[in-house]
């Protein structure tokens, strides 16, 4: 799943997606190689792709990217990895031609966008479940409510929530050590959100990381750690984590705590830790035909390789869908 393209790195899902058209890619008619890409591309493109954002992202754009480059030999096609808002802070600047992003762009990053006059489509591309665990030796901590799990990030926690019996009184008196996503994570932002009611806030005395590699580390070294990240992380680490099924006790169907699974993701009932993927892409880049194809590849592809790496994949009419809306994206932006 993950392997060697995780190297450098680490769904509200209704309100995006719906409808279909179908629409063929720009690059040619589909293929069947299996374990394989699904589209081809024109043989003769040739430019530089610039990308960078969201290490939760990136392994997908990665391997949709291996894949490309197979295709278009001389296009070259390169993937940072800074965060989803350091990929946003060079985005907005124009710096590059397109961003990972495992949130939706803020209005801050929206407004700096709009200064520079860069101009964007978003594109949700796959689903993740921000995934809570701890150490396989852990034989307590059997479920976890919203409730506590803000008790133990929100910002007051700091130098006062430092034991799991101050969580729930029959947990051990022992010391809980902690692993999260670092400040410029979209990770980071999704969660302090969802668990502690506004993004951006938590308490600091953490082991924070945009590298979700040193996180799966720490938690499956440390008998008293909690942490969170990535569904893809624990999928390719369960071996050495346990998950811990959480309960979002403000839902009204009471359905108690929900393991994060690809089917729980994908239908939205691991709530509230379940969220869209994207990748935004600068209008001036769309007007290149290296970015289109790759884009339309990217989309015939990002099911298949997204659940390579680990990542819950979208139903097909939605990956038509976004095809549809990039395609009138890109038209608008070749008449400019």
């Amino acid at each position: 799943m993950l392997n060697v393209r995780l190297t450098y790195t680490k769904l509200n899902l209704a309100i995006l997606l719906g409808g279909s058209l179908l629409l063929g890619s720009c690059g040619g008619d589909k293929k069947a190689d299996e374990g394989g890409a699904t589209s081809e591309v024109s043989g003769d493109l040739s430019g530089d792709i610039q990308i960078d954002g969201s290490s939760t992202v990136y392994p997908i754009t990665e391997a949709v990217a291996e894949e490309f480059r197979a295709e278009a030999q001389d296009v070259k096609v390169t993937v940072g990895v800074s965060g989803s808002g350091g990929g946003f802070k060079k985005f907005s600047r124009g710096e590059i031609d397109i961003t990972n992003a495992s949130r939706s762009i803020k209005e801050a990053e929206a407004n700096t966008a709009k200064e520079n006059n860069i101009t964007y489509i978003e594109l949700p591309v796959a689903y993740d479940g921000l995934t809570v665990v701890v150490h396989p030796e852990n034989n307590w901590a059997k479920d976890i409510t919203v409730a506590e799990l803000k008790k133990i990030w929100e910002p007051g926690a700091q130098g006062k929530i430092t034991k799991w019996n101050q969580i729930r009184p029959e947990w051990p008196d022992k010391e809980i050590h902690l692993y999260g996503a670092g400040v410029e994570s979209g990770t980071y932002d999704y969660f302090t959100e969802a668990i502690v009611g506004e993004s951006h806030s938590s308490r600091g005395d953490y082991t924070a990381s945009e590298d979700d590699n040193v996180l799966v580390q720490g938690v499956s070294t440390d008998p008293l750690a909690l942490g969170f990240f990535g569904y893809a992380y624990y999928e390719e680490n369960k071996t050495k984590l346990k998950a811990v099924p959480v309960n979002d006790e403000n839902d009204a169907n009471g359905k108690g705590a929900i393991m994060p699974t690809v089917e729980t993701v994908k239908d939205g009932s691991y709530a509230p830790l379940s969220r869209p993927l994207f990748i935004y892409v600068n209008s001036k880049a769309a007007a290149r035909p290296e970015v289109v194809e790759f884009v339309n590849f990217y989309l015939d592809n990002a099911a298949t390789l997204s659940e390579e790496v680990g990542y819950i994949p979208m139903p097909a009419e939605q990956y038509e869908e976004q095809k549809a809306k990039f395609k009138q994206f890109a038209s608008g932006t070749a008449k400019k």
